[in-house]
């Protein structure tokens, strides 16, 4: 259907691809992965012909429509929004404005013989009509746009009254009406919240033509698609497979070219140490000469940078009282919309609770409630004993200063801390190096909303609210956020529609539906079976096989969930028992390294009982220091088999 043929693009001096080669088949799912600003938006513009490559091409086969559905909106639309969904297909449109115009002549014709070419005009149009789906068209409209979480009342409002987000999705709607052979869908996922990006999914699982997609969120990956063209630092590379299928092959790859990457280093010191030993002796000249033109011929192996997790020590908050935060009765509206009426709810101390439900529904009314942000009509918001909130939202991007570096913005927020301290913290959300110093101002959008994250947990309050912390963020960013909110300690209540995090971070949901809660303790997948099962009672006979069907399903991915979870309570205090060895180790290492920098010191061996005493001291800590790293070595081996059993049953 399409070939890409060994194409380059380049700005200036920076390189985003080169020969890249690629087959579109008829239904495949691609997966476009890789950092911000790696080249995946450049690639579909290539495709969708709005910019050229440098070299290479691209053959589309006759016929072929490609429906693209891009990032930003660059003409805001008219009219109203189902009118301008159903006219989405422009065959479609030419047809019905034929037929109009025809009936309009009808009108006016007297004579027998017009009015009876005209009906044979008209009766052919209709036809055509009808074959193209023209009187299905709204009904089929009204269905995509109900998925993707428009109601009944907004099909009637004008296209200028919707924000950006629901812009994009009207967009999105037009492209699966139409349903063009392929669709090019750079972030359609950003706008979505979670009900109808599960409708979103389903839909392309069942969708006739191609697609290649860009996303930051992880299970939408492993479920949407069968390949994946990744834009790595080394190059561009195609994988027959899921996300996760993709990450598991490249770190082999990894852990091999790091291997042959090692015996090739011996290999070169080998050679250079019979160079060095032999180069003024002229009964070796010859082979000295043969070994180095050996060596400049040796194609060295190169591994590239793997993004690893690393790990930082987060302040502990001040300990909380049991109950985190308490709403009584509490009523809020807009005007005459009334989103809660007598609301109320407890979260305790170590609640990790994601908010979810329709966007609409009042997740982020709540959550600004529950963070002091937001005023309220009537009701009480009671905080516990030595409760402190801290509130992320979209906003905090644009209180950094645009002037300050990414270190000032870090010590501003932790002035007493150490650089040492500081820089860690930096690395640890990937400004490392000279990036620590880059400007607010050059920033991209995930990178600020970085800062604004590390600067919250460089002292973090016991009781974090965040609303889309993922947002902007790029697959990395995100396992690190993952990372950091798995190790904060205080109490969480977040909005986001990246499933990933739900599921690695909740132990509670609450789902928000027409002003009322519903509290799940639980897990995210538990919650979605409980769900499935609230929605499935009193389900009509005809449709039992499906429900079978789909409690088989169910039943699955429960005991999925089940092994996911087993496998992290499992894992979980390894982990952190590795994570203590690696802390205590190098607190040892360097005290036995000050030791032994005393040895050097003439003056250390004056006094015979202190020298005693730190010889004694040295061998303790050798002593230690030999059993942390064979319990490190044998619970790392320990926490790899069982990773290894994990990913092999989920496989």
């Amino acid at each position: 259907m399409l070939n890409i043929h060994n194409i380059s693009k380049s700005y200036g001096d920076k390189t985003l691809f080169s020969a890249i080669s690629l087959t579109v088949g008829p239904k495949d799912r691609i997966a476009v992965i890789g950092a911000n600003g790696s080249g995946k938006t450049t690639l579909f513009d290539i495709i969708a012909n709005k910019t050229s490559p440098d070299s290479g091409g691209v053959t589309i086969r006759k016929k072929t429509t490609i429906g693209y559905l891009e990032q930003d909106i660059a003409i805001s639309p008219e009219g109203y929004l189902l009118e301008d969904v159903a006219a989405a297909s422009p065959q479609i449109a030419q047809l019905a404005d034929r037929i109009e115009l025809l009936q309009n002549k009808l009108a006016e014709q007297s004579t027998a013989h017009d009015h009876e070419r005209l009906l044979h005009e008209l009766g052919e149009a209709q036809h055509a009509y009808e074959v193209t789906g023209g009187y299905d068209i709204e009904h089929k409209a009204r269905i995509i746009l109900s998925g993707l979480g428009f109601n009944e009342d907004d099909f009637q409002r004008p296209m200028t009254d919707f924000s950006g987000g629901w812009l994009m999705r009207a967009r999105l709607a037009k492209l699966l009406l139409i349903q063009p052979n392929l669709l090019l869908l750079d972030e359609p996922t950003n706008h979505l919240d979670l009900e109808s990006f599960i409708w979103f999914e389903n839909y392309l699982d069942s969708y006739a033509g191609a697609v290649m997609v860009t996303s930051h969120d992880r299970a939408f990956l492993n479920r949407a698609v069968s390949k994946v063209l990744a834009f790595e630092v080394d190059g561009v590379f195609f994988h027959n497979g899921n996300y996760d299928s993709y990450i598991t092959t490249r770190q082999k790859e990894l852990e091999t070219r790091q291997a042959a990457a090692k015996r090739q280093d011996a290999k070169i010191k080998h050679e250079m140490r019979f160079i060095e030993r032999f180069r003024a002796k002229n009964t070796k000249a010859s082979q000295v000469q043969s070994r180095l033109k050996r060596l400049e011929k040796m194609e060295k192996v190169v591994v590239p940078r793997a993004t690893r997790k690393i790990r930082f020590t987060f302040p502990t908050p001040v300990r909380s009282g049991e109950e985190v935060i308490s709403l009584s009765h509490i009523q809020k509206a807009y005007g005459d919309n009334v989103v809660y009426r007598n609301l109320n709810l407890v979260l305790n101390r170590g609640d990790r609770v994601a908010l979810v439900g329709l966007n609409g529904a009042g997740k982020t009314t709540l959550l600004r409630i529950l963070a002091g942000v937001l005023s309220y009509e009537a009701g009480e918001r009671r905080l516990g004993h030595k409760v402190s909130t801290a509130y992320y939202a979209q906003y905090q991007l644009e209180l950094l200063d645009p002037a300050n570096n990414v270190f000032t913005e870090l010590q501003r927020a932790a002035p007493e801390e150490t650089e040492q301290k500081l820089r860690g913290l930096a690395g640890a959300f990937l400004f490392s190096g000279d990036d620590v110093f880059k400007e607010v101002s050059v920033l991209s959008g995930g990178e600020k909303a970085r800062v604004a994250i590390a600067k919250m947990l460089v002292r973090p309050a016991n009781f974090l609210l965040m609303d889309e912390p993922t947002n902007h963020l790029d697959i990395t960013s995100r396992e690190i956020l993952t990372d950091a909110l798995e190790a904060y300690r205080g109490t969480l209540c977040f909005i986001t529609h990246d499933r990933t995090l739900i599921r690695q971070i909740a132990n509670k949901i609450i789902e928000i539906r027409k002003g009322q809660l519903q509290l799940f303790p639980g897990d995210y997948d538990s919650y979605l079976y409980w769900k499935e099962s609230k929605e499935n009672e009193a389900v009509p006979v005809k449709q039992a096989v499906s429900v079978v069907s789909r409690d088989k399903r169910q039943q699955r991915k429960t005991a999925e969930s089940e092994a996911r979870n087993q496998y992290y309570r499992r894992s979980a205090p390894i982990r952190r028992r590795i994570t203590g060895i690696e802390t205590e180790l190098k607190q040892l290492e360097e005290q036995l390294q000050e030791i032994e920098q005393r040895f050097s010191d003439r003056e250390q061996y004056t006094d015979g009982s202190q020298m005693v005493n730190t010889i004694d001291k040295h061998r303790r800590l050798k002593e230690a220091i030999g059993q942390l790293t064979n319990e490190w070595e044998r619970l790392s081996v320990e926490s790899e088999e069982m990773r290894r059993r994990f990913i092999e049953h989920e496989s």
